[in-house]
């Protein structure tokens, strides 16, 4: 098999890896907070022994960029925590759906960041993702744990939106693995201290979980988007990764029982078709930048 076929089999089974991540949130009987907290100690731990063990340096080129891996680390520990919470609210269809309105949530961020400007097909897009929202909603009362749930995860998307696009400006020249673990690092410092007695005293079963969503679920899956980059082209990640929850809703329905609602599929159909697009969209827009 040649490599770019081995990269985009891997590719896939990365997506399916991150999309199983929601799954914990139900699995594990911890709080949003808890979980992130033993998501990232075992996930630092595997990522830096990753580093160790392919001979790249731990450190950073410069001092400033330590700063910005504590802001880039507090923002994916925000980020982290909302996305479990929005699913232990919700449920995991809505939870993730919700999320990934982040895609179009970050075209209308960029022209804070970059020098691109706004097209009329963004604004449909937002429509459409709005239109997917409304379907996800059963009332607009935050009283409600469904449009509770659905709130979260976007402003949990919001949060994804903003890292990413600082990243992007300012951290993009680390590979995947290394830029990872030194934020997984941050999420560890900042919500340590604010996690609460049950982290003390878990269970054998719930710490095999947590250990399991920390290495299986986080640090291999960014160990590989790192090799498969090699091979693939960024614009061919972004797509993949838009599959995320169509595999993570699967994995709920077949391993969870969970049945989303008609309403939930056609919004989630709606928001992730823009997603698709937003995403297209971008890298055709970048190609013309380039050329």
């Amino acid at each position: 098999m040649n490599p770019v076929k081995r990269s985009l089999i891997t590719l896939h089974l990365t997506v399916v890896l991150l999309g199983g991540t929601a799954l914990f949130s139900h699995l594990i009987p911890l709080n949003a907070t808890d979980i992130t907290i033993g998501r990232s100690v075992f996930a630092c731990l595997a990522l830096f022994i990753y580093l160790l063990w392919t001979g790249e340096s731990l450190k950073l080129a410069r001092s400033r960029d330590y700063f910005t891996a504590f802001g880039l680390g507090a923002l994916m520990a925000a980020h982290w925590v909302s996305y479990f919470a929005a699913m232990q609210y919700a449920s995991i269809s809505v939870g993730l759906i919700a999320l990934f309105t982040f895609p179009v949530i970050t075209v209308f961020m960029e022209p804070f960041f970059e020098a691109v400007k706004l097209k009329w097909q963004d604004v449909v897009s937002a429509i459409v993702v709005l239109t997917g929202i409304y379907l996800l909603v059963p009332t607009p009362d935050l009283n409600n744990n469904i449009t509770l749930g659905v709130a979260i995860g976007i402003a949990s998307a919001i949060l994804y939106s903003l890292r990413n696009l600082l990243h992007r400006q300012y951290f993009s020249h680390y590979g995947g693995a290394k830029a990872m673990a030194w934020q997984i690092l941050v999420i560890c410092i900042v919500l340590i201290p604010v996690g609460s007695s049950e982290l003390t005293d878990l269970s054998i079963p719930t710490g095999l979980l947590l250990a399991t969503l920390g290495t299986l679920f986080t640090a291999l899956p960014h160990a590989l988007i790192a090799n498969s980059l090699i091979y693939l082209r960024a614009k061919t990640f972004s797509l993949i990764a838009c599959m995320q929850p169509l595999y993570g809703v699967f994995l709920a329905v077949v391993l969870l029982n969970e049945t989303p609602e008609l309403t939930t599929l056609l919004g989630g159909l709606l928001i992730i078709s823009a997603s698709i697009y937003e995403t297209v969209n971008t890298g055709r827009s970048h190609q013309q930048e380039v050329g």
